[in-house]
């Protein structure tokens, strides 16, 4: 239990230091884009912070996906 606690708090702290390191590097970011959903549209976005966001979107669901199948090998 306790290792696991670990894991979560060093994923969590790694994943917030990549988003505030993300938003740093975008401050001076001049092109701008509109990302198209199924039926809306976003505001003028950073190209980077698109990118950026997914990609540290995909590192948690990737963790969250790993987490959850290692607990059902568990049992």
């Amino acid at each position: 239990m306790l290792i696991l606690l670990k894991k979560i708090i060093y994923i969590i702290t790694f994943n917030f230091s990549l988003f505030l390191l993300l938003m740093i590097g975008l401050q001076n970011s001049s092109k701008k884009e509109k990302v198209n959903l199924t039926m809306w549209q976003t505001v003028n976005l950073p190209v980077g912070f698109i990118v950026g966001a997914s990609f540290i979107t995909g590192s948690i669901s990737g963790i969250l996906l790993t987490k959850s199948s290692f607990e059902e090998e568990r049992k």
